[in-house]
């Protein structure tokens, strides 16, 4: 299964746009639009009854149905627009919900994370109306497929400077899509 990740609040959003042209070449695909969702940040009422239930191993509870359907999913698209240098909250919130000991990860006996997904690869799709710094945003993303999730291979796609006065956003777009192949 593909799981895409709509992180992508505005209407013909840019990133939206290329995350489907990959979507197109990747075939069916599960949708999950993270603005629509409404997911809550892990408050401590939340994350309390949460950590009773793993603490339980009862994974029954929706609380972990995001959870569950991303360690399912064989490849994972994630659409996030460069703001403010980094992604939406709305994905921030979405990891908080994903990341449950047990579904997504273990730990190893010397305290190390292990991932628990079955994905094999990760694409982050995003754009930026100037220079892209992925430091605050595709980095962490990797860093927590590589190093929690247990998913080896992930890639960026990127288009930057769409925004910037003198460049052709659309030329950019177009490029874009051609150098990925998408």
């Amino acid at each position: 299964m593909i799981l895409y990740i709509n992180s992508c609040p505005r209407a013909g959003s840019r990133t939206d746009r290329l995350a489907r042209k990959l979507l197109d070449k990747l075939g069916d695909y599960e949708e999950i639009n993270l603005e629509k969702e409404h997911l809550m940040p892990m408050t401590k009422e939340r994350l309390a009854y949460r950590t009773k239930l793993i603490a339980r191993k009862d994974y029954s509870d929706p609380v972990f149905d995001y959870a569950k359907q991303f360690s399912e999913a064989d490849i994972i698209v994630i659409a996030a627009p460069f703001w403010d240098l980094s992604f939406p909250a709305e994905l921030k919130v979405y990891i908080e919900n994903i990341y449950v000991t047990g579904i997504v990860s273990k730990y190893g006996d010397d305290g190390t994370p292990e991932g628990l997904c079955k994905a094999k690869m990760l694409y982050y799709v995003t754009t930026a109306g100037g220079p892209y710094d992925g430091r605050y945003s595709y980095d962490y993303i990797k860093d927590l497929a590589e190093h929690y999730f247990g998913i080896g291979k992930t890639m960026l796609i990127k288009a930057e400077m769409l925004d910037v006065v003198g460049y052709d956003p659309e030329k950019i777009l177009m490029d874009c899509i051609d150098f990925y192949g998408l």
